[in-house]
Parts: structure tokens; sequence; C-alpha cells
């Protein structure tokens, strides 16, 4: 028996950050309707690259029933009633007092229904200077200030995935599994609001501090700021490689039996992280002195000798052949899709995954 196997859940939502909430909710097994607008979420069409379908999509709506409804006439509005009269779970990511507006205040909801427990997902939550101000994954990550420290000396840059919606969505799903927890305990339900700009600013917490500690982050590209040597370094054959040193004591290791000279490994001017930090150019120019010595494959098995912590810098391409990725294969409505395995795995039980569902049908 799946985990939430039982548990109904009523999610109004579109684009990324909700359904990935609900998504994981549904692959535990609970009962997942999808509230669509007429024409469909906007997500099935980001792109057609999943069998002809959204990637995003395919991704993130797997084991959901699709419900296309128009919550502006009194039909669509009489059936949202009757799926949240015997709803567990409402997630949804309409604008800040819309659900209000269409007769399904969270008040109203509470007194109905108290064992129901609401998340509400929003940019910058309910109330505020900018509560009303439509918000994306990339608009947050500007705003946040997190493209201020992402990216190389010359200009910000934008995170490679939309992490701004995947970690809100993933706050949102602990939460919830946190209000039902207590719902176990105490049989109520309850109010939880997600803000993408809380999220990302909770996530910010380390650059910030070190900024009001005096010590304001910049923009290292593949490197680390506080941390050397902590990069990207490049063998005379093969892709580059990232290591990282954590430890003085990983120092030492590194200067013994990569770099050839172990007397660095107690030098004053690298012998601390803080030492190396303060002479970085020197610190990476010593290291990448070495890689030039080997080529990758040498190289990977001397770090690895060493039990210095590496990395290949690869691609997408690289990621699709790699040795460690699990994959799972859902139905679709254009035929199966292969991608990415959840993280969790429950050891010893073998997991299925629903199907993408059409606009407007349920699951198979």
């Amino acid at each position: 028996m799946l985990p939430l196997q039982g548990l109904e859940v009523v999610a109004i939502e579109q684009a990324v950050a909700a359904p990935f909430a609900s998504s994981r909710l549904a692959d535990a097994g609970a009962h997942v309707v999808k509230i669509e607008r007429p024409e469909g979420d906007f997500a099935r069409g980001y792109d057609d690259v999943a069998a002809g379908q959204s990637s995003y999509f395919v991704w993130l709506n797997r084991g959901k029933e699709s419900v296309t409804l128009d919550l502006a006439s009194e039909a669509g509005k009489a059936a949202l009633g009757d799926l949240l009269g015997k709803a567990d779970v409402l997630i949804q990511n309409l604008k800040p007092g819309a659900l209000a507006r269409l007769g399904f205040g969270l008040d109203r909801l509470r007194k109905d229904h108290p064992r129901l427990i609401t998340c509400s997902i929003s940019g910058y939550g309910e109330d505020g200077p900018m509560a009303d101000r439509k918000a994306y994954d990339l608009l947050i990550q500007a705003e946040s200030g997190l493209c201020s420290i992402t990216g190389g000396p010359s200009e910000p840059a934008r995170v490679g995935v939309s992490v701004v919606d995947i970690a809100t969505g993933a706050t949102a799903h602990a939460a919830i599994l946190e209000a039902l927890i207590r719902r176990g305990i105490t049989g109520q339900g309850a109010q939880i609001s997600v803000s993408m700009f809380d999220v990302m600013a909770d996530w910010l917490t380390v650059p910030l501090l070190n900024h009001e500690g005096g010590k304001t982050p910049q923009r290292v590209g593949l490197a680390h700021p506080s941390i050397a040597p902590y990069g990207v370094f490049h063998p005379k054959g093969g892709a580059p490689i990232l290591i990282s040193i954590q430890s003085d004591r990983e120092w030492v290791k590194l200067c013994a039996d990569f770099i050839g000279d172990a007397a660095l490994g107690h030098d004053p001017r690298f012998a601390t992280n803080v030492a190396r930090v303060a002479n970085r150019a020197e610190t990476d120019a010593i290291v990448a002195a070495a890689f030039a010595k080997y080529d990758a494959a040498e190289a990977i098995d001397l770090l690895e000798n060493a039990k210095i912590a590496l990395a290949s810098v690869n691609d997408m391409a690289g990621l699709s052949e790699h040795a460690h990725l699990r994959r799972i294969t859902v139905d679709s409505p254009n035929g199966p899709v292969s991608f990415p395995a959840p993280g969790a795995r429950f050891v010893g039980e073998a997991r299925e995954y629903g199907a993408v569902p059409a606009l407007n049908a349920a699951e198979e």
C-alpha cells in the first residue's frame, strides 16, 4: 500500500511550483484531481520534446486526473465545491485573493471543512507591497538576488533549471506532509501559505549573512566563494575536473599525493582554508600546474586514491548516459516517456507511476 493511498487532493494549478508538490503526493498514492482551465494548463505548451508534448507537463503531472472547469461560471463553481467537499488537501496557485473572489475564501473553507489542508503558493505572499505582482521563476531569481551570485565575473546569470519553482514546490510538499501528520494527531486541518520569494530568501541565507557581515559574495563561476581549492581544473587531455578540498587535512593529502610537493601542505600561505582563499590565485595556479601533468583518467585515478572529492564537468549528453542515472517510464497520450526517477527510494518497495493525463481525462 502506498503511504498516501486514499488521500484526496484538489490542485488548482498551473506551471511548475504547485504541480511539483502535487506530483509528489500523486507518486505516494494520493488521488490528485488537477483543475485546468478549458484551454488547459499553459505548461502544456512550453515545448514539445517529450513525444510531442511538454517536458515540464509530462514530468510534473504524471498520475493525476485532469478536469477542466470554467471557475467563472456557476457550473464550474458548483463542481469545484463538490470536489472540495471530499478533499483532504487543496493546493492552489491562483493570484492572491482570486479564490476568495470565486466564493472559496480560505476562512470560509476552514469553517466549512475543518479537516481540509489548504496550501496557497504565490510569488510574494498574500499581503505586502508586491503581493499583486506576477511572479515566475526567473523573475524571482532576479528579485531575490540569486542571479547576482550566479555565473561568472562579467555578468549575472540564471540558474540553469527552474530552481525557484522546484524549491517552492518541495517546500509546499514538505509543509503539506507536516500538516497531514498533525491532522492525524489533532483532527484539524491547516492553512499553509508558501511564497516563492520567501523560499528563495531562505535558501540565500548564507550569501546574505556574508554580505551583512561585510563579505559580499562575488560571482566566481564554477568555484566556491569561501573554499579553496574548490573549482574546475583542466588536465592535459580529457574532460575538465572539479575538485573540492573541504579540510586542511585534505589539502595536505592533495599536496603529497597529487601535486607532488608535501611541503606545500604546511606552507603558511596555504595551510588553512582562510589562507588559501586569501591566496586563491596562487593556490589555483599550483593545482592547475599539477593537473596539466596528467590526462583526465590519470588525474581521476590519483585523486580517488587520495580520497579527494571530484566530479567530471558533464553536460546533458553525459547525464543521459551516466552510470548512476535511474529512470522511470510513464505512459502519456502520445506514448511512453522515460525520464529521471524521483530521488527518494523506499527500500524493498517497487513503486509505479501513473500516466500523464490528456486534457479533461481521468488517468488510465
